[in-house]
């Protein structure tokens, strides 16, 4: 089960980073982390950067609105989403 807590008018999600995949996109949960799947390799930011921009995108945010809470360096990360509800979350993870 995927662990989202909602905090300071947005919610802070446990992710797994995919980089290098051949398509981009959210989901599915595995292991209580939203796995999330960027073309981008993991050299000099180039990962994190198309993870703030595909969760963005799925949650119709700016990118402002998402950062990198922890796990900056590694593939488990903890992303924080203003403007977005864990019912959002939950929805868009079972749409995928």
């Amino acid at each position: 089960m995927l662990r989202v807590t909602e905090k300071d008018g947005g919610v802070l999600v446990d992710i797994a980073v995919k980089p290098r995949s051949s398509r981009e996109g959210v989901g599915p949960v595995a292991a209580d982390r939203l796995c999330v799947s960027v073309n981008a390799p993991p050299v000099d930011g180039k990962a994190n950067d198309a993870v703030i921009r595909v969760l963005a995108k799925t949650f119709d945010v700016q990118r402002s609105a998402v950062s990198i809470v922890r796990g900056e360096t590694g593939r488990k990360k903890t992303v924080r989403i203003l403007g977005v509800s864990a019912a959002a979350v939950a929805r868009a993870t079972e749409a995928r």
